[in-house]
């Protein structure tokens, strides 16, 4: 057995006959009744994996024969699964859904089941690309937008493109961009659609008087606002404060930016609000109102589309949140519940427990974002009772201390947590984001001494935050981010999926851990296989609360770096993102490798200057996004198998297996984000200067595709992101 392999054993608790995870009722949701039925693996593994560019340990082929068999690789424009799967296309964007349409780059999905073979399926629509999307509108959605006249005026202003906050109201091209932004705005949010799976084993739509859409622009002129809990709403019905104000109160305008998420025990799904910061200020005053819409203008160019909320005169601090959504009830639009806080979420696990506080944790999906986690004031009586959802309307926001020796703590985001943040020196990039005062809005710190003088200035957060009480526990979880940096919170490598297994285990994906505008991780808790800092590629966190407790104040945690190339320690694959634990244990992962460095060329591993190639720029190496499955008990135990990879220039988005363990849904976002429509068949020769698993250098000719047909695959096909179901084609479970 490979060290790495026995590490990542080890590391679940669990060996190559014993099941590690244990069941999940549901992605990251622990309940009471495991699922059953599902075989264990066999002798062998149930599928043959996926060749991929980069050979990996899990295939067994000798290290000598690697080369010949990797020196030619031809990538395909298309989901690539193991022989005997097929996919449906259940939805793309564009299609009608209620009144609205399937939105643009889907995420997150959830399947609630109502009966057997049928239920709802929840999907986030996250952002805009706006280059692949102003290219094919016309062709997909076939309306007769000012396209043409938005992008030739944005041109024309150059590459900074127009902002369009500064032009007079009288100017006719002004109400042609906000058209086009408001459209924009109806690509995303959140949808549902009922789906049933037909005699033939196919999944096919519906059509219910449940199917709608929650978009951007929900409640701008057709009333379906979102609704708002907890102490932020005292912030959002104030009449007067330093910042920018709405009339709404509670009620909000749209969600947006709705990358991953989570589904309750109860039958709700959690939709996450991520990047909101490209739509509206990010930063508040001390009072949690908003700095105005300037200082986040909606500026048009031919590549962007940004301030997308701005352009309506959207209150920045409504928008960060989590959002519950209960699909089955056709009247539901969403709640905001505030004591989640407000940051870039990127899914969400619930905890319920009988008898015990329900925990809800998610992660901040920054360069030096936190791991946070909700604590109910009220105790779980049914985990899976709807009553639940009023539990999150009251309790405490806690954000992540890890320490060195693998101990941690949850600091309380409240008026007298200590002012105590962590030193600049100890984070990648050298650099921290703090509250800015008396000003409001951020300031970044690179100087020990700064942080020292910071924290002798202001020694609580009750002195960084104004207002009576309930107001000052709204700002601070309005600026949540900000305030678990000036109370210690450890900064973290971008948490993009939070998982619970059956015996109350958090798992927590980190997707990268290079520094950025944001921060960086700390030094310390962040380190590669052979303790490199920073390290690009990703690792998974175990995480275990005191006598699993959901309530408890203190944890034990592990680190495992999974990502990298296998001769440097990692198991083939850049960037973990979402991950799904099956009925039996066994992990699915996806990955999510920015699309700039997709099958970017390395035709050598030292750059002209003469210094190695960066671990970013190395990831080129990894082809496209990928599927990747990890058997947690068996023979094959902690091996990872290539289950497939997605279209090109796309990501691989929201894993969710049904209950009886027979259809993954994956949702392909952005295929043909960097070139757009693939015409005529159009690709590039590239050269990949590889390695073997035993490190041999080799070189790699790969044809690229550029651009993308996908769904369609019809020659100069527009390319738009959908939402599948990968099944077997006998009909059998996934594995």
């Amino acid at each position: 057995m490979s060290l790495k392999r026995r590490n990542f054993l080890m590391f679940l608790g669990a060996t190559a006959g014993a099941t590690a995870f244990g069941s999940l009722g549901r992605s990251g949701t622990e309940i009471v009744t495991p699922f059953q039925g599902t075989p264990a693996i066999a002798g062998t593994l149930p599928f043959e994996p996926v060749k991929g560019p980069m050979p990996v340990p899990a295939v067994n082929i000798p290290p000598s024969e690697q080369p010949s068999l990797f020196g030619q690789y031809v990538v395909k424009d298309d989901l690539v699964l193991p022989n005997g799967y097929t996919y449906d296309v259940i939805g793309a964007w564009g299609d009608a859904i209620g009144d609205s349409r399937f939105g643009y780059n889907n995420d997150y999905l959830s399947f609630v089941e109502t009966a057997p073979n049928e239920g709802f399926l929840t999907i986030n629509f996250e952002y805009i690309s706006a280059g692949t999307w102003l290219q094919t509108y016309p062709d997909v959605i076939g309306d007769t937008l000012p396209l043409e006249t938005v992008k030739a005026a944005a041109e024309a202003a150059g590459e900074e493109g127009i902002n369009v906050s500064e032009m007079l109201d009288s100017d006719p091209l002004k109400a042609q961009m906000l058209a086009v932004c408001k459209e924009a705005l109806v690509d995303l949010g959140v949808g549902v659609i009922s789906i049933r799976r037909n005699a033939d084993g196919q999944w096919v739509r519906t059509f219910s008087n449940a199917d709608r859409r929650i978009t951007g622009a929900s409640g701008l002129e057709d009333g379906r606002y979102l609704e708002s809990t907890g102490p932020a709403v005292a912030v959002f019905r104030k009449q007067s404060g330093q910042g920018y104000l709405d009339t709404l109160g509670s009620q909000i305008i749209g969600t947006f930016n709705n990358c991953a998420g989570g589904t309750t025990p109860w039958g709700t799904v959690m939709s996450a609000e991520e990047n909101f910061q490209n739509f509206v200020p990010e930063p508040v005053y001390a009072d949690g109102t908003s700095l105005p819409i300037s200082e986040k203008p909606f500026v048009v160019s031919t590549e962007d589309l940004d301030g997308l909320g701005s352009a309506f005169g959207y209150t920045g601090n409504k928008y960060g949140w989590m959002v519950e959504v209960d699909p089955a009830n056709p009247d539901d639009y969403g709640v905001k519940h505030t004591w989640l806080g407000r940051f870039r979420h990127e899914a969400v696990a619930v905890r319920a427990v009988e008898n015990k506080k329900l925990a809800v944790y998610s992660g901040c999906d920054r360069r030096g974002g936190h791991v946070y986690k909700f604590i109910s004031d009220g105790t779980v009586t049914d985990p899976q009772s709807k009553a639940n959802s009023q539990l999150m309307e009251a309790g405490m926001l806690y954000a992540a201390k890890f320490n060195p020796d693998g101990s941690g703590v949850w600091m309380p985001l409240t008026a007298d947590t200590a002012v105590n943040p962590d030193m600049p020196s100890k984070i990648a990039g050298g650099m921290i984001t703090l509250p800015k005062r008396p000003k409001g809005g951020m300031m970044k710190i690179e100087s020990d001494a700064e942080v020292t003088a910071f924290a002798q200035q202001y020694r609580t957060l009750d002195d960084l935050y104004e207002g009576n009480a309930e107001e000052k526990q709204g700002a601070i979880l309005i600026d949540a981010h900000f305030a678990a940096n000036a109370v210690g919170a450890t900064t973290t490598a971008r948490p993009e999926d939070t998982d619970v297994a059956a015996d109350g285990t958090l798992f927590i994906a980190f997707t990268s851990g290079g520094p950025g505008g944001d921060g960086g991780p700390n030094n310390e808790i962040f380190k590669g296989p052979n303790g490199e800092t920073p390290y690009e590629h990703g690792w998974i966190m175990k995480l275990q609360e005191s006598d699993s407790d959901p309530a408890a104040m203190s944890f034990q945690w592990e680190m495992l770096a999974l990502g990298g190339e296998p001769a440097e320690g990692g198991f083939g694959f850049s960037n973990p993102d979402n991950l799904e634990i099956d009925g039996q244990g066994h992990l699915w992962m996806v990955t999510d490798m920015s699309t700039s460095k997709h099958n970017r060329e390395v035709a050598s591993r030292i750059d002209e200057e003469g210094n190695p190639v960066s671990q970013s720029n190395l990831r080129g190496l990894f082809g496209n996004n990928s599927v990747w499955f990890i058997p947690t008990s068996g023979p094959n135990a902690g091996e990872a198998f290539m289950f497939g990879y997605g279209p090109m220039e796309c990501e691989m988005c929201g894993p969710f297996i049904t209950n009886d363990q027979t259809t993954l849904f994956l949702a392909a976002q952005h295929p043909g984000e960097t070139h757009g429509i693939r015409t005529n068949g159009a690709f590039e020769t590239r050269k990949f200067a590889m390695q073997t698993t035993d490190g041999t250098p080799f070189m790699q000719e790969r044809n690229v595709p550029l651009g993308s047909n996908w769904p369609s695959k019809t020659v100069n096909a527009a390319p738009r992101p959908a939402v599948v179901a990968v099944r077997k084609i006998d009909g059998g479970t996934l594995v």
